[in-house]
């Protein structure tokens, strides 16, 4: 089934966002890019209409504020088909040790990965909810669920296992609403999320914890979120989907 997917973050020439946008492109999907770069969510939105989507948008938002996504979500509803799959892949990390957290850093972490996810969620919802369909793909990460160790410390941990939480009680309350609700938990992605700061040694020596020898690629997560919007996946909810290259088995 095709429609419409609104992507949080889809502005990083190398992200998760950017591979999602060209992987429902192909599938036929309208595209929809939300991210605080306007230009790079208008380079997004224009590679998408160039592999295969039949309309897109593009717009600024930021995702920790509730006026900015509102507007947003607004406007990308009157242009684009209605909207069938939210992927909320905005998010950002860092590697500060504990001691070394401030206040405003920890909230920072908070306010972009689980506040920008809930309000692009109750944002979004009220359509599909009218409609009676919709698919909902949040990204978690392993850090979630091996406490970090990758690269993001425990402010990033913390936000992604919140947003585990999040994903199974809206799937609990969204019951029997034609409407799934699932999480993504990648490990290492050779993304720009980390902006540099891993070293080729460093990467290889992740790379080498993994069963299939190699760092996760934007475009593998991008297919485990197609997955889960697809019929295939009608029977899912409340799940997280582990994307990890056996590195974390559990």
């Amino acid at each position: 089934m095709s429609g419409t997917i609104l992507i949080t973050g889809g502005g990083s020439r190398r992200g998760i966002g950017r591979a999602t946008a060209l992987r429902f492109a192909a599938l036929g999907y309208a595209v929809g890019v939300l991210d605080l770069d306007a230009d790079a969510a208008a380079e997004t939105a224009r590679a998408a209409s160039g592999a295969g989507s039949p309309a897109v948008f593009a717009a600024h938002a930021d995702v920790t504020d509730q006026t900015s996504v509102a507007a947003a979500v607004r406007t990308a509803e009157a242009t684009l088909p209605p909207v069938t799959v939210l992927a909320n892949i905005a998010g950002i990390t860092s590697p500060t040790r504990f001691a070394d957290i401030t206040l405003a850093e920890w909230e920072r972490v908070f306010a972009v990965n689980v506040r920008g996810t809930f309000l692009v969620t109750q944002a979004v919802l009220p359509g599909m909810r009218a409609r009676g369909y919709g698919r909902v793909v949040n990204l978690s990460s392993v850090s979630a669920q091996r406490g970090g160790g990758v690269f993001g410390a425990s402010h990033y941990s913390a936000s992604k296992a919140a947003i585990l939480g999040l994903t199974r009680s809206l799937a609990r309350e969204l019951d029997k609403e034609g409407i799934t609700v699932n999480a993504v938990a990648p490990s290492m992605v050779d993304t720009d999320i980390t902006g540099g700061a891993l070293t080729e040694d460093r990467k290889a020596e992740l790379a080498g914890t993994t069963l299939v020898g190699r760092l996760a690629t934007a475009a593998d997560v991008a297919g485990v979120i197609a997955f889960l919007a697809s019929p295939d996946a009608a029977y899912l909810t409340g799940a997280t989907i582990d994307v990890n290259g056996g590195s974390h088995l559990h």
